[in-house]
């Protein structure tokens, strides 16, 4: 082994001592007049500006997400503040519920429950299985469960139609069968 690292050697020392070239002060004299020739233009940073802090004067205002906030803005907009109120205002002071999370087109009625001699409904949404009752509320639009079969979930929503006006409109879920 001591040969073959000897014989290694060798030949790394001969393939290193042929790549230096001799004739390399003319290479070396044409670097040094291009460095001397070449000179940066550095333009010098500006001074930077004096920080002068702003006191914070909306802690007394009303929050931006409130829903006093909110219902006022709706008044504003509709023009019409009462008939509108009366439709969206107990919606917005009630807790919500967990299907509110999903939007309707993403729940879906895979089955139908008896208990306590009150139907129920099975609805499916991100891959999870909710049991719903009358009244129960669905989908982002303040869907409220008003009828429930063994075939559907009918319930009433509350959107804005063109006009900026608060509306009840129907809904209705169908039972969808496992495709095969």
């Amino acid at each position: 082994m001591t040969a073959l690292l000897r014989t290694f050697l060798l030949a790394t020392l001969a393939v290193l001592a042929g790549c230096s070239d001799p004739n390399t002060d003319e290479l070396q004299q044409w670097m040094n007049e291009q460095r001397a020739q070449t000179r940066p233009r550095i333009q010098p940073v500006s001074e930077p500006k004096r920080y002068a802090p702003q006191p914070y004067t909306q802690e007394r205002a009303v929050e931006p997400f409130s829903v006093q906030k909110l219902m006022q803005a709706l008044r504003r907009d509709s023009g019409s503040g009462n008939a509108n109120a009366a439709l969206v205002e107990p919606e917005l002071r009630r807790r919500k519920e967990a299907l509110e999370a999903f939007p309707l087109d993403a729940v879906t009625l895979v089955g139908f429950l008896l208990k306590d001699g009150q139907p129920v409904a099975l609805l499916r949404a991100d891959n999870l299985i909710f049991q719903a009752r009358l009244g129960n509320y669905i989908g982002q639009n303040y869907g409220r469960i008003n009828r429930i079969t063994e075939t559907q979930v009918s319930l009433r929503e509350i959107v804005q139609d063109a006009a900026g006006e608060w509306i009840e409109r129907p809904a209705t879920l169908q039972l969808q069968e496992k495709a095969r």
